[in-house]
């Protein structure tokens, strides 16, 4: 228990910026009270200390800005810790979530990335050739979901249509060379 006064105490919280002895009777003073309040909110009691330490520097720094008719000395120096245990806790939350990013990657080798890359430039020529098959005029449309979806042959495909072989082979080679035109790398079924 302190035997300074609560005038004196204001006093010094005023001069700690450039009075060292002022510094040390505002720690001994109250540095149990800053201990207790950031004990309540971590876990650590190396980071207790730390941020112990944190608070009082911050107090050296924002001295100036300490009014004694705002209240006690306690209450600025807790004011000040509740702001400095905030930011730690909002360092810790980034670091964490920057450490599981990066865990995140880590699990990534060389070979999974050149599968995504394949599983990626797939579904680009997938999109490219779904969008070359819509823009075919029906009558070739028709006859690639036949052979390619429905792996029919050619003399199947024209029964269904109604059309003869010849005129579902053209209409095949003509799909063939629109989609080879709109999709540079088309899947296999087609070429």
């Amino acid at each position: 228990m302190s035997t300074t006064s609560p005038r004196d105490l204001s006093d010094a919280c005023a001069r700690i910026g450039h009075d060292s002895d002022a510094l040390e009777v505002i720690y001994r003073a109250h540095v149990r009270d800053v201990e207790r309040f950031v004990a309540r909110r971590t876990r650590d009691p190396f980071v207790v200390a730390d941020l112990t330490a944190d608070v009082f520097v911050r107090a050296i720094e924002s001295a100036a800005t300490y009014r004694p008719d705002a209240g006690r000395p306690v209450a600025w120096l807790l004011g000040i810790a509740r702001h400095v245990v905030a930011a730690h806790h909002r360092a810790v939350g980034q670091e964490g979530e920057a450490v599981r990013r990066i865990e995140g990657r880590a699990l990534v080798d060389a070979d999974a990335y050149e599968r995504l890359q394949e599983q990626i430039d797939a579904a680009a020529r997938a999109r490219a050739l779904h969008d070359g098959l819509a823009a075919l005029p029906d009558a070739l449309r028709d006859v690639v979901e036949l052979v390619v979806v429905d792996d029919l042959p050619l003399t199947q495909v024209a029964e269904v249509l109604g059309i003869t072989s010849v005129a579902a082979r053209v209409r095949l080679h003509r799909a063939r060379v629109r989609l080879r035109q709109s999709t540079p790398a088309s899947p296999g079924g087609l070429t």
